[in-house]
């Protein structure tokens, strides 16, 4: 009888462990020229955001003359607070479009036109009607009109504004004649002259009209300063030759001026006196002598000693 071979099972190999650290190195060492950059190194974060202008100083009317003036500012607080613009009645914008409107037939249908500024719809000396000036002032990017009209003494600066085919009066305000204006953006600049220093006002849309957002005094040319006043510390001072004032020192007290001694005890002259007196040196006495008399004189000798 034949035995069949035995058939051993076999048995299951044991599985390869990797270390776990080094595969983890190997992942973030592969990892890293694809998420970040080595320090040191430029890194590419997309496309640069576009930078955007700062609004540049258009001047309005930079052909009209500028003239000095003294103005004072009015308070913010002192002004009682404007109804809502109402449109200009029995006026339309033809097409929206402000920039058709007859300036003309606003002066005359707007209740805020005053008569002294309808004067300007008829020569009359000293009126000027401006042309006027188109600018976006509340920033929904279509103009406003800019009216300026002129009187004798003062500019009246209206702003109107298109509200379909309506037109609103958003701001007005009565200047000096030689103002200056400009817009930033959407900031309208009112300029008037004070002697060497000039007053600004910025008006800005509030949405409802133009608001007085700020004012300030810039210097624009030097001024005249008073000449100082020499204190008695810089006045000058006359000196005299020493010995030769009335209180002239030596050694801390006065010193008394001696008289010179005369022969024979005669009296010292006036002149001679007055010289002393002050300190000078005597003069000689140019005065003529006295003829001699007839009757001798007697001159006493000096004493001798043996």
């Amino acid at each position: 009888m034949s035995t069949a071979p035995r058939r051993t099972a076999a048995r299951p190999r044991p599985a390869v462990r990797l270390p776990v650290l080094p595969v983890l190195l190997a992942a973030a060492a592969l990892a890293l020229p694809v998420g970040c950059a080595a320090p040191g190194e430029l890194r590419d974060h997309g496309a640069v955001a576009p930078v955007t202008p700062s609004p540049a100083r258009v001047p309005l009317w930079p052909s009209a003359p500028t003239a000095s003036s003294p103005t004072p500012l009015e308070p913010t607080g002192s002004r009682s607070p404007e109804p809502t613009p109402q449109p200009v009645p029995d006026l339309t914008v033809p097409g929206q479009d402000i920039t058709a409107v007859d300036v003309r037939a606003l002066l005359t249908k707007d209740p805020g036109v005053t008569q002294d500024e309808r004067r300007v719809l008829d020569p009359c000396p000293g009126c000027e009607l401006r042309a006027p000036e188109f600018r976006d002032l509340t920033g929904d990017g279509r103009p406003e009109l800019l009216l300026a009209v002129g009187l004798a003494d003062t500019v009246v600066l209206h702003v109107y504004t298109a509200s379909g085919d309506r037109l609103l009066p958003i701001h007005r305000v009565s200047l000096l004649k030689g103002f200056g204006a400009e817009t930033v953006g959407t900031d309208l600049w009112l300029y008037e002259p004070t002697g060497s220093f000039r007053t600004g006002r910025l008006y800005r849309w509030d949405g409802v009209r133009l608001a007085l957002a700020d004012q300030k005094v810039e210097g624009i040319g030097p001024t005249q300063e008073p000449e100082p006043t020499p204190s008695a510390a810089e006045k000058p001072t006359v000196e005299r030759p020493p010995g030769t004032g009335p209180s002239a020192v030596t050694g801390g007290g006065p010193v008394k001026p001696v008289a010179p001694s005369r022969p024979g005890g005669a009296p010292p002259s006036v002149g001679a006196g007055a010289d002393a007196a002050v300190g000078k040196q005597p003069q000689p006495n140019t005065a003529r002598p006295a003829p001699p008399s007839a009757t001798p004189t007697a001159v006493p000798f000096p004493e001798t000693k043996p």
